[in-house]
């Protein structure tokens, strides 16, 4: 690390404590905070009120299992429902939007209105676009997925454009080359050249917006975050609680989802993935351990 960046790198730590201090102002109050924490958490947090679990009382359930008439079931249903009916629609719009903000598909008269329109639309958190059209819609599901909507597209259009940038020149300068217009090079180059992140970015979003269908149910969009909700109002912490683990457990299944797709499209090629003994242990001994194919060739030989 040269001089220059170490300079840096502490007048940015300095100026974070001083903000950080600003910000706080009385230290004074975080006297009390843990043991108020700790008192909370036994009295109204633990254990977990696994009655979400249970049907619910009215309507009467006519599900083989009485989880599927459950509040975490149906709540949690409704949240990937509304957050992958979300995530494809904004996606489709998405594309052709961030064709149209990319430098290197489009002129700047053209990329900097649409890299603006982008920015408007993420600029609004999920959750305050879901007040404006739970007042337009009346709440339901329908204000939540077009809230989620405008947000994808915001958001996933500017990661879409951005690796859409980072894409190579020559394929690029070939299309011009053979006479295709922007519209067939765009479709036929820069969208297939960058298909791997698009995949990455759509499932990733699909994973952001369910825990973020979490958030815009509070204000009556729908989901599982409309029980949680009303269990906060009511006092009823320990369900809130149960509801919290269910979710992550349904956003870790989705994660290891993902992670099991994009692996279909990814090009490891001959790098092996790192080993626990590579990472702790020293080179001769983690190759011992763990012999390379070529290591392995050139000891039988």
């Amino acid at each position: 690390m040269n001089r220059r960046m170490f300079f840096f790198f502490l007048f940015s730590f300095l100026l974070t404590v001083y903000l950080f201090n600003d910000l706080v102002g009385d230290w004074g109050r975080l006297s009390g905070g843990w043991d108020n924490l700790v008192v909370f958490f036994d009295e109204s947090l633990w254990p977990p009120n696994w009655a979400v679990l249970e049907a619910q009382s009215y309507p009467v359930c006519e599900a083989r299992f009485d989880i599927f008439c459950s509040v975490a079931w149906l709540g949690m249903l409704e949240t990937i429902k509304i957050a992958f009916v979300a995530t494809a629609i904004g996606f489709v719009v998405a594309l052709p939007l961030s064709v149209l903000a990319a430098s290197n598909l489009s002129p700047l008269a053209v990329a900097i209105p649409a890299r603006v329109l982008l920015a408007g639309m993420r600029s609004l958190p999920a959750i305050i676009w879901a007040v404006l059209f739970v007042i337009i819609f009346g709440v339901g599901t329908l204000a939540g997925i077009v809230a989620m909507s405008f947000y994808t597209v915001g958001y996933l259009g500017k990661l879409q454009f951005e690796s859409m940038e980072g894409i190579k020149n020559a394929p690029l300068e070939s299309g011009k080359a053979m006479g295709m217009n922007r519209a067939e090079i765009a479709w036929l180059i820069a969208i297939p050249e960058s298909a791997n992140h698009l995949l990455s970015h759509l499932l990733f979003m699909f994973e952001y917006n369910v825990r973020h269908g979490t958030v815009i149910g509070l204000v009556g969009a729908g989901g599982v975050g409309l029980y949680l909700d009303t269990y906060r109002k009511m006092g009823q912490y320990d369900k809130m609680v149960a509801l919290l683990i269910v979710i992550f457990l349904v956003v870790l299944v989705i994660d290891f989802v993902s992670m099991a797709l994009r692996s279909t499209v990814n090009e490891e090629g001959d790098v092996e993935r790192p080993t626990w003994s590579s990472i702790f242990l020293p080179a001769a001994i983690s190759s011992a351990l763990h012999p390379t194919p070529m290591n392995a060739t050139n000891e039988e030989e």
